[in-house]
């Protein structure tokens, strides 16, 4: 009980100063500015395994749940209605980019040159193919590497590997798209899910010039379908507005 005690006492006086603490992984979360515990992580590892079934290895529960305090808004947001919406959504187009988080990198190896714009200033330091897609929402681009590098961190134009050999980097490049990008939409899709503006706006907002508005029904009904399957193993509805 003292030891309890004096824990205790130490979080509020850190509290009082502005610290940031940190729970543990896959506790509460996250103690914010103002002392609020952060709502745990939505989906169980048991959910998770009920998800994917058949995914790589690389993909554990355990570098989702480490990559979590990158942006601790993330399906921490709002009721616990919207909240296992937004983790719903992020893992259904998550599967989708992924093929069931089975392919950790891009399958068409002959893009793989194309995603170096010689025109930044910065170049491509790692090679001229080095920026192909990975991760869970299969991050490319030389630019795209810099930017989510520079908000996680992490030098990612040097060593854009780092994306498909740590677990919990790859998670955070997924999750700084998902809470920062817009893309082709209008607003990112955090910002869908958390003003509930739908999972249609989420799909938008990854590969909208190329899905929506009756460019692709077929890939915007498989983003929907995993997204209704993902609902349902979290006891959730859907909501509306599931397609662009």
């Amino acid at each position: 009980m003292r030891r309890k005690r004096i824990a205790a006492l130490l979080l509020a006086a850190l509290t009082l100063t502005g610290i940031t603490v940190l729970a543990p992984a896959g506790t509460a979360g996250a103690v914010g500015p103002r002392g609020a515990a952060r709502a745990a992580f939505p989906v169980s590892e048991a959910q998770f395994k009920q998800m994917f079934p058949k995914r790589n290895a690389f993909y554990t529960y355990k570098g989702l749940v480490a990559a979590l305090s990158a942006y601790p808004g993330f399906a921490g947001t709002g009721s616990a209605e919207t909240r296992k919406q937004e983790a719903a959504a992020f893992l259904a187009n998550v599967s989708h980019e992924t093929g069931g988080l089975v392919y950790v990198v891009e399958q068409n190896t002959a893009n793989y040159p194309h995603y170096c714009d010689r025109s930044r200033p910065y170049g491509c330091p790692a090679g001229q193919a080095a920026y192909y897609g990975r991760g869970p929402l299969q991050i490319s681009w030389n630019f795209n590497y810099k930017a989510a590098g520079d908000a996680l961190g992490i030098d990612l134009l040097h060593r854009p590997s780092l994306v498909q050999t740590d677990a919990a980097v790859s998670w955070k490049t997924a999750l700084w798209y998902w809470n920062t990008q817009r893309g082709p939409g209008t607003m990112t899709p955090h910002e869908a899910m958390v003003n509930g503006r739908g999972f249609g706006q989420t799909i938008r907002s990854i590969n909208g010039s190329l899905e929506c508005d009756g460019r692709n029904p077929a890939q915007v009904r498989s983003r929907v379908s995993n997204y209704q399957r993902f609902t349902g193993i979290l006891h959730v509805a859907p909501g509306g507005n599931l397609y662009c």
